[in-house]
């Protein structure tokens, strides 16, 4: 995380929000052979204080947990970009990135297969609502059989949340008008799909 306490003021909750619209984050922890990484859909559960996620049989980490719960770090990122120095038209100014990540710690274990199928429904359930009006996917479409054979592969998971921490470096060690300036040149630029998101995020979140 950004040592600069000027992007450390968002509170948990609301960089819990953050990491539930994402939906998609870096699964890490220690291995016997260094960092072991995963990039896993998930959904918050029980008031955000766990991330439930799914992971294939054979994956390292699947395999770590098999002995027992581990510490662990969900690490969420968000719309992120170059930021130039002529953009905020004062003088004496560096180049910069701006970006948003939280990182969701604690002890990461794995689930009984009988909750597999719960969290799976909960995981599709929350995507395809972002379909809308489209009626949704549900694993009823699904042939029993195939489903079943699909499902022996994977394992269910969870980390229980005992920590959140957040970056998000948007500009506000900036004046307010040097701020503003900066996302309207960065939307006007268009150098990222993200571009327009983060030059939002710098206009939403105003100054530490």
């Amino acid at each position: 995380m950004h040592p600069n306490p000027a992007f450390r003021q968002v509170p948990p909750e609301q960089s819990l929000e953050f990491a539930a619209q994402r939906g998609f984050g870096t699964l890490a922890l220690n291995g016997p052979e260094g960092p072991l990484l995963s990039h896993v859909p998930f959904v918050l559960a029980q008031g955000g204080h766990q991330a439930a996620f799914h992971l294939v049989r054979s994956n390292p980490i699947a395999r770590a947990l098999a002995e027992g719960p581990r510490p662990a770090v969900l690490a969420v990122t968000g719309p992120q970009g170059y930021v130039s120095p002529d953009w905020y038209g004062i003088e004496d100014q560096v180049p910069t990135w701006n970006y948003v990540a939280v990182h969701l710690r604690g002890p990461l274990s794995l689930l009984p297969p009988e909750a597999l199928r719960a969290h799976l429904d909960a995981l599709s359930a929350r995507f395809e609502s972002d379909l809308a009006p489209k009626a949704p996917w549900t694993a009823a479409k699904m042939d029993s059989a195939a489903l079943d054979r699909m499902m022996r592969q994977i394992v269910p998971a969870t980390l229980e949340i005992a920590h959140v921490d957040s970056t998000w470096k948007l500009s506000q060690n900036k004046p307010d008008p040097v701020r503003l300036a900066a996302a309207e040149r960065l939307q006007a630029a268009g150098i990222s799909p993200e571009a327009a998101a983060l030059s939002d995020l710098m206009r939403a979140l105003g100054p530490a």
